[in-house]
């Protein structure tokens, strides 16, 4: 019967089966250590690495404040790399975990799509609307934090999921 805990009506845990899934995948589980290590780095020091003054702005009370002064090019510069980087921790996480050309290769190309996406929205909102500060915030959010991997990834795990049935 091997080790198993009863936890209710739908049935017991198997700790045997679990111990051996965690060491049949443990390149898995430390690429996705190292990546979760990475994307904190890069949130802990966001400040010191990246030019962006909306970093102060969107702590305030930005609703009725306008936007800060900014040098575009090197915000954008700076969003670019933020957005390559996160990225790139990003798709190694995904190829690691799914071993499938085919799901890096869609990833791949939409990362790059809502690269150029969300920094034309990004600059025609710093541009064109002043008073657009909730929509500027959500363009940067996802151009500052790895919002796409954590649709992803259940994403194509639940599609696997259903190609094997």
């Amino acid at each position: 019967m091997g080790m198993s805990l009863f936890y209710g009506f739908s049935g017991s845990i198997d700790f045997q089966n679990m111990l051996n899934n965690l060491k049949e995948n443990k390149f898995k589980i430390f690429i996705a250590v190292i990546v979760v290590i990475g994307l904190a780095l890069i949130r802990a020091f966001e400040r010191k690495l990246f030019y962006d003054p909306f970093l102060r702005y969107f702590e305030a009370d930005f609703h009725s404040s306008p936007y800060p002064e900014v040098e575009t090019l090197k915000l954008f510069w700076s969003l670019f790399l933020r957005y390559f980087l996160n990225s790139a921790l990003s798709l190694g996480l995904i190829f690691a975990l799914f071993k499938d050309r085919d799901i890096f290769k869609f990833s791949l190309f939409v990362y790059g799509l809502f690269l150029v996406l969300f920094l034309i929205a990004f600059y025609i909102i710093l541009e064109y609307f002043p008073d657009g500060g909730w929509l500027l915030f959500y363009v940067r959010r996802f151009l500052i934090q790895p919002v796409l991997v954590l649709l992803f990834i259940p994403g194509f795990y639940y599609q696997l999921q259903k190609t094997k049935k």
